[in-house]
């Protein structure tokens, strides 16, 4: 029997964004599987982070499997909701 993929965590952002590089470490840091998407280098993920944040271009913005959406999350944030 083939093992189905474990839905993974998307983090749209950019390379120079500390916040997003923040988020990726806090990801890193805890061995969470994540999906990097850099919108300075990816036109359709620009416009998905554009039309999800009314307009503009807030990074980082994060997708997690149950199809929730943070942006801009601290640490705290970050961490509540990995336990939920």
């Amino acid at each position: 029997m083939e093992k189905q993929p474990q839905p993974t965590i998307t983090v749209y952002g950019t390379s120079w964004c500390g916040d997003c590089n923040r988020a990726r470490r806090f990801f890193d840091e805890r061995g969470i599987a994540y999906t990097w998407i850099d919108i300075d280098t990816d036109l359709q993920a620009r416009k998905f982070v554009e039309e999800t944040n009314h307009g503009f271009r807030s990074v980082p913005t994060i997708i997690f499997p149950d199809g929730s959406i943070l942006v801009e999350p601290s640490y705290s944030q970050l961490a509540k909701k990995l336990e939920s």
